[in-house]
């Protein structure tokens, strides 16, 4: 009798473990329970350190400890090797920025003393670009007026411009620099030559407040992409090749200003920009010299 009822037993669990089975065989064939996002993933693990980021606030400095300080404006040309990311075909710079500001998230300025915020009109007539064509009507020939609308390609976005404060810190007793803004720049050409006429800052974003969704996005590296920097890692230790265009002056001059209708005028405003570099890096030690 016990072995009979032995045998009822097991075979009610095998009965009961093929069923199991295949009702998990029958969820994995018809759906699954997880995300798309999170079942097919384009790497080894689904990354989350990144967006986990916690971007730590400045630290506090009274204004009596800062005997010293200087403003500097940059340039960053993106088609230097080592300002490549800048231009990556996928999430450029500009796109980043061009996200934020479109979703609202982020203030733009018409200055670079960030007192005057740009609407959204001034905004819209700066990033998209509306034309008006005529199309002709190959039957009746009648003309209508087509309005299209384009907006500005990132990869016209070939230079942006820094503005950062250099000061000397009394009470750690070293010379700091903090980004004040980033702007992007457009060059115009003269549509019949083709020539270069200038170029504009498009609008002015304030880098503290920026901080919080750069240090959110992914800068490519030909080096290691299991464990990449972010653009707030990027300006935060100054992984950027760039050059001075203009320090703080009493006429307000940029460099090329002063130099412009000298014979070698590009030559001069490089040497000048590393020696306003050179000095930069003076000042701590003449502060401390006796």
């Amino acid at each position: 009798m016990k072995i009979v009822l032995k045998g009822i037993f097991s075979i009610v669990l095998l009965t009961l473990a093929m069923g199991i089975m295949a009702q998990k065989a029958d969820d994995v064939i018809k759906e699954s329970s997880e995300p798309l996002s999170e079942k097919y993933v384009d790497d080894i693990v689904q990354k989350r350190l990144i967006f986990e980021n916690r971007v730590l606030p400045y630290e506090m400095v009274r204004e009596s400890d800062i005997p010293w300080q200087r403003t500097i404006w940059r340039i960053i040309e993106t088609r230097e090797k080592m300002n490549l990311p800048f231009r990556h075909p996928e999430r450029s710079l500009f796109t980043i920025m061009k996200e934020n500001v479109d979703k609202g998230t982020l203030m733009v300025f018409e200055d670079d003393r960030f007192t005057s915020p740009m609407t959204a009109e001034q905004l819209n007539s700066i990033l998209y670009r509306v034309d008006t064509n005529v199309v002709y009507d190959p039957v009746t020939y009648e003309e209508t007026i087509e309005i299209s609308t384009s907006e500005i390609n990132p990869e016209d976005i070939s230079r942006f411009r820094v503005k950062e404060m250099w000061y000397f810190d009394k009470e750690a007793s070293i010379m700091k620099v903090r980004i004040l803004g980033i702007s992007p720049l457009k060059e115009e050409f003269d549509d019949e030559t083709g020539i270069l006429k200038y170029e504009i800052p498009l609008f002015w974003v304030y880098y503290p407040e920026a901080r919080e969704f750069f240090s959110k996005e992914k800068v490519f590296s030909d080096v290691n992409d299991a464990y990449p920097m972010t653009w707030y890692d990027l300006f935060e230790t100054r992984f950027f090749s760039s050059y001075i265009m203009k320090a703080s002056n009493v006429l307000d001059l940029r460099l090329k200003d002063v130099y412009s209708g000298y014979e070698n005028a590009d030559m001069d405003i490089l040497l000048e920009s590393e020696k306003i570099k050179k000095e930069l890096f003076n000042i701590e030690h003449d502060l401390w010299s006796f």
